[in-house]
């Protein structure tokens, strides 16, 4: 196996050196230079041709973000953001995976032995997952989806489950942009920080004709034409209350490793509305879904993935269609089409 090579761009030389350790330690990975600018990296990227960019938001001369728009125009390649994880850091940090980030970590914010152990960890396995993403998918605009009207009212499905992970801030934009309004209830599980998941429901809300929010209140009544977001450090489950159908907060441990997780939806949109669902499992690494979809195929649901050409990271997916999860794997532009049929022409 060859080493995956990385070019670290931070102003800050403590973190340089640190992160330059970090990676170093893998034996899969190398450093092979380190930008204290945007600049200093251009040179750096064209002199050792790394595999993959690590880079800093906030920095003097140039931002990060600005750079990367730079490069994803003049030279596409992977690219994962060193982020603050604070409401001041959402913004940017969205922009940049709309630009074409494939993913993003914090800045360390303890020193002992053990968190750093884990941070170690997190930086490589991102940074192994962004080598491996599909470039194609981050430096080519995505193919818009047709934008879809309601043309009857009448659908016996009570609610559409959407999970997602790496490459799925732009891949859930991309299909909820193309829904109509007054379709029945959304709810989506995003691995995403939870700093984040609060900007990130007003980003899918600014672009689609659904009323998008995060679930903040502990429980909130399904609605019509509504979108419902799992913040960052909760599970997202249904449940039934006489006629109605809620959507609530559920504080179990992490399962698949991620919390939220698309599992722990799936399996509660099995129970609780079985063949009455759509489930959609986009881009992202791991597991996470697979099973989840599975039960709610079982249960009569209709069950669409996305497929490896469209997808940043096709793992999820794919394992769902390995375990006989899917009905359909589908192009992502593809999507909104299925959901809107399987809602209006059974």
């Amino acid at each position: 196996m060859k080493k995956v090579k990385v070019l670290v761009c931070d102003d800050s030389p403590v973190f340089r050196a640190l992160l330059t350790e970090l990676i170093n330690s893998d034996p899969d990975l190398e450093v092979v230079a380190a930008a204290e600018d945007p600049y200093q990296a251009r040179e750096l990227i064209k002199m050792h041709n790394p595999d993959v960019l690590t880079l800093d938001i906030e920095m003097p001369k140039m931002n990060g973000v600005q750079f990367l728009k730079n490069l994803m125009r003049l030279r596409p390649m992977p690219v994962v953001m060193i982020s603050t994880l604070t409401q001041h850091g959402a913004e940017p940090t969205l922009t940049a995976l709309e630009l074409g980030a494939v993913d993003y970590f914090p800045k360390p914010s303890v020193e002992n032995t053990a968190e750093m152990a884990s941070y170690k960890n997190l930086v490589n396995e991102k940074i192994k997952v962004a080598a491996g993403a599909n470039l194609d998918q981050l430096s080519h605009a995505p193919s818009k989806s047709d934008v879809l009207e309601v043309t009857s009212k009448h659908t016996q499905v009570e609610v559409i489950a959407i999970g997602a992970s790496t490459g799925g801030t732009e891949a859930v934009k991309q299909v909820l942009s193309a829904l109509p309004a007054g379709i029945p209830p959304v709810i989506i599980t995003q691995h995403i920080s939870n700093k984040f998941s609060g900007s990130f429901a007003q980003r899918l809300n600014e672009n689609s004709r659904l009323d998008v929010k995060e679930l903040t209140a502990n429980r909130s009544p399904l609605v019509n034409g509504c979108a419902y977001l799992a913040p960052g450090d909760k599970h997202l489950v249904i449940v039934r209350r006489g006629s109605h159908l809620y959507c609530q907060l559920d504080d179990r441990p992490p399962v698949n490793r991620h919390k939220p997780s698309v599992d722990v939806m799936f399996d509660a949109v099995a129970e609780t509305v079985g063949g009455n669902s759509i489930g959609i499992i986009l881009t992202g690494m791991g597991q996470d879904g697979a099973q989840g979809m599975l039960k709610m195929k079982q249960r009569g649901a209709s069950t669409i993935a996305q497929d490896e050409r469209t997808s940043v990271v096709w793992g999820m997916p794919r394992v769902a269609v390995e375990v006989g999860a899917a009905d359909v794997v589908s192009a992502l532009e593809k999507i909104p089409k299925l959901i809107f049929e399987r809602l209006y022409h059974n």
